[in-house]
């Protein structure tokens, strides 16, 4: 069915490298409005896109967002760009002796817990007759089946429990939106700060610039129909093994 009114586009992490570059794509495509970015810290927009905060840490920054965001009426596309891979005491483990339960409980805070708050309050705003979207970032480490290299402990298992709640969450949303696609997006190695100390040259192939890993996952959300709801999928389109 569609639409006599455009629905509007949500990024999650909008101050982060990808997060804005999803905002810079979507306001050149403009098939949402209006479109939202939302941020711990104040992200640089173009004209017209409305910022409001949000702490992934504080579900009630994300409820008085959604609160806002709902008053613009039915919501079509929601990103989560946002994801933790190392900060001030916290960084990836290479063996089990590394594991602290604090950066533990950080990681999954950011990665997971965080994405599923969002998901509780912007989910009833999808539209209900159309085709909408709900994404959230995730990584192809977060695959227990192409696990080969091991290491990284808190960070593979946050995003693999992310995947399990997006699946989880396309199983309940496909009741009453039957349109409605919730997938998990790995964009690649990207040039932005959560990669930097642990991406190869930046020259090399396939690794991306912010620009270009939007670009791509824009272009495998548009290529997805709601049969493939709850799935990951690839900057190339490829799924990801559970």
């Amino acid at each position: 069915m569609t639409s006599t009114r455009p629905t509007s586009a949500v990024v999650v992490g909008a101050s982060g490298g990808i997060g804005g570059a999803l905002i810079r794509a979507l306001v050149e495509r403009a098939a949402h409005a209006p479109i939202f970015a939302l941020s711990r810290s104040e992200a640089s927009v173009p004209q017209g896109v409305r910022t409001l905060p949000i702490d992934l840490c504080d579900e009630a920054t994300i409820a008085a967002a959604a609160a806002r965001v709902g008053e613009a009426g039915p919501v079509g596309l929601v990103i989560v760009a946002t994801g933790l891979l190392h900060q001030t005491g916290v960084s990836p483990e290479k063996t089990v002796r590394a594991l602290d339960p604090a950066a533990m409980a950080t990681v999954f805070a950011i990665n997971t817990i965080g994405p599923a708050l969002v998901a509780k309050h912007f989910v009833p705003l999808l539209a209900r007759r159309e085709r909408c979207v709900f994404a959230a970032l995730s990584a192809r480490v977060g695959s227990i089946g192409d696990n080969r290299l091991g290491g990284w402990y808190a960070y593979r298992a946050s995003k693999s429990a992310l995947n399990q709640l997006l699946r989880t969450l396309a199983i309940e949303v496909a009741t009453s939106r039957p349109e409605a696609i919730v997938v998990g997006l790995h964009p690649g190695t990207v040039t932005s700060g959560l990669s930097r100390p642990f991406r190869p040259d930046p020259t090399a192939i396939g690794v991306f610039s912010p620009e270009e890993s939007a670009a791509h996952l824009l272009r495998v959300l548009d290529g997805l129909c709601s049969d493939e709801t709850g799935g990951v999928f690839a900057w190339d389109g490829s799924p990801i093994p559970a």
